[in-house]
């Protein structure tokens, strides 16, 4: 039997769940799921600019399952937007803190 798996720390709330090619009718588009998870190693890893170890660290994991939930979340981004699919970020295996996300002021705003 194998090990249950562990629940991946997610900081806050999605603002988008969907995105969509233009060009194609809703009827016609392939979807491609993104899990929660994945989006949070994306959002720590590259728009952060965190290390794989802090973003781990971050997300309660191992710093090689970070490295893995990563490449997965990098290579299905891609997919979408090389091929013209939809993407929806659902489901995975994670838990939200009860404070929410932490916010940060970028140079355009809160982040």
């Amino acid at each position: 039997m194998p090990r249950p798996r562990k629940k991946r720390f997610v900081q806050g709330q999605l603002t988008a769940s969907r995105f969509h090619p233009n060009r194609a009718p809703e009827t016609d588009v392939r979807t491609v799921l993104l899990p929660v998870e994945g989006l949070e190693a994306i959002r720590l890893n590259d728009l952060e600019g965190l290390a794989q170890e802090a973003s781990s660290q971050s997300m309660g994991v191992s710093r090689q399952t970070f490295g893995r939930i990563l490449r997965h979340a990098r290579s299905k981004v891609a997919e979408a937007l090389v091929m013209g699919q939809e993407l929806r970020i659902e489901g995975g295996n994670f838990e939200m803190p009860r404070g929410g996300r932490k916010r940060r002021l970028g140079p355009c705003g809160p982040l």
